[in-house]
């Protein structure tokens, strides 16, 4: 049976750059071979943190001091670093109420409580934000504001900059840190790149994680964190590793010499083909079933169904047919079932999407209780 596999978010293989990372491979392991023989410390490859730190400063137009960030095995550690860093269990801290899974369990883990602001097309409605600190009070302040503020996962949506300079100045006026996780910055489509946090203020407490698995390979195991002197010394007083990987972090340091932006947008091109053959594809088939967002970039398109959808028996079709997503409930901080779910498509073939978006849809036709006409035209609310 053929396997239509939309549920794991991952880039795509087939424009992975095989011949430009084997000579970069080759020219670090020729040159550098006496460093992989030591630990490469706490911030990492002196290199590669200089590359990302010109990434950053040429994508946000002011300057990030590569001393200033620290190399770690992919953005989740970030979460768990930071996390480690300033909470205790039984610790208070706020996010989207619809986030990354992995971040939600290492919160859990940690004996975090999590407090959820809903999400709309304009990212975190930070408008509610104040209301739900003071509902909150002095004895459960939160630890920090974690958000996904450019290319949401699971949503697609931007933090609109409205929104941005409203969370930077309540979490200021409140002295509460800003995780601000952009794990998807670079995987760009359409428009202008919504400027990060720590660009738009000089609130010292924003801790900004970025990482590469999106947008070139989640098997090199890169990510960073940027953050201001003493923030950055409190994280990596926790940092017990010796280090990341200073192979995989040479060889993209080599790679990037030769042109990051160059090879960034190659990369984008395709995915952004598999993104519009995905919203099209729901728009042809679904005859108004369902809505879907259309993201200006990021590696996920959300999609909205009808209430009436019996889930279970929806899962039951979409497996016996091949077809794979990952359920709106997973991406609840409270694993509350709604009519939602997310399909990934940075992995997947362009000819398993034009022909498996269309078994998703008579899948949902075919879990639906009644033929009434969905209650809703938009994607939220």
């Amino acid at each position: 049976m053929r396997k239509f596999d939309f549920a794991v978010g991952q880039t795509n293989p087939e424009t992975f750059p095989v011949e430009r990372v084997q000579q970069a491979a080759k020219t670090v392991i020729a040159e550098e071979y006496a460093q992989l023989t030591t630990y490469p410390g706490k911030l990492g490859h002196l290199g590669l943190r200089e590359a990302m730190a010109k990434r950053e400063s040429e994508r946000e137009g002011v300057p990030v001091a590569a001393d200033e960030l620290t190399l770690l095995n992919g953005s989740m550690q970030a979460v768990t670093l930071t996390a480690e860093a300033l909470t205790q269990p039984g610790d208070t801290i706020i996010c989207e109420e619809l986030t990354y899974p992995g971040t939600i369990s290492a919160y859990r883990s940690l004996g975090i409580e999590i407090v959820g602001i809903p999400v709309d097309e304009d990212g975190m409605r930070v408008d509610l934000l104040d209301a739900k600190l003071d509902e909150l009070g002095e004895g459960r302040k939160p630890k920090f504001i974690y958000a996904l503020t450019t290319y949401q996962n699971p949503t697609g949506t931007n933090l609109s900059l409205q929104r941005r300079h409203q969370l930077i100045e309540i979490a200021a006026s409140r002295n509460i840190p800003i995780i601000e996780d952009n794990c998807y910055g670079d995987v760009h489509y359409d428009g202008n790149k919504p400027r990060s946090l720590y660009a738009l203020s000089d609130y010292e407490n924003i801790i900004y994680m970025c990482s590469l698995s999106k947008i070139l390979a989640p098997g090199m195991r890169l990510g960073y964190i940027y953050a201001k002197p003493k923030m950055l010394e409190t994280i990596l007083a926790r940092r017990h590793d010796g280090g990341g990987n200073y192979l995989a972090a040479a060889v993209v340091a080599e790679l990037y010499r030769h042109g990051l932006w160059t090879l960034t947008e190659e990369l984008n091109d395709s995915l952004k083909i598999k993104k519009n053959l995905v919203v099209e594809g729901i728009r042809d088939a679904s005859d108004g079933i369902c809505v879907s967002s259309n993201p200006s970039g990021g590696l996920f398109v959300w999609v909205r169904f009808p209430d009436d959808v019996d889930q279970q028996k929806l899962q039951q079709l979409t497996t016996e047919r091949g077809f794979f997503y990952a359920s709106g409930g997973n991406f609840h901080i409270h694993s509350k079932q709604i009519p939602y779910l997310r399909l990934a498509f940075g992995h997947v073939p362009d000819e398993d999407i034009r022909d498996g978006i269309p078994v998703l849809i008579q899948c949902l036709r075919e879990s639906r209780t009644s033929n009434e006409k969905p209650s809703f035209t938009t994607l939220f609310d």
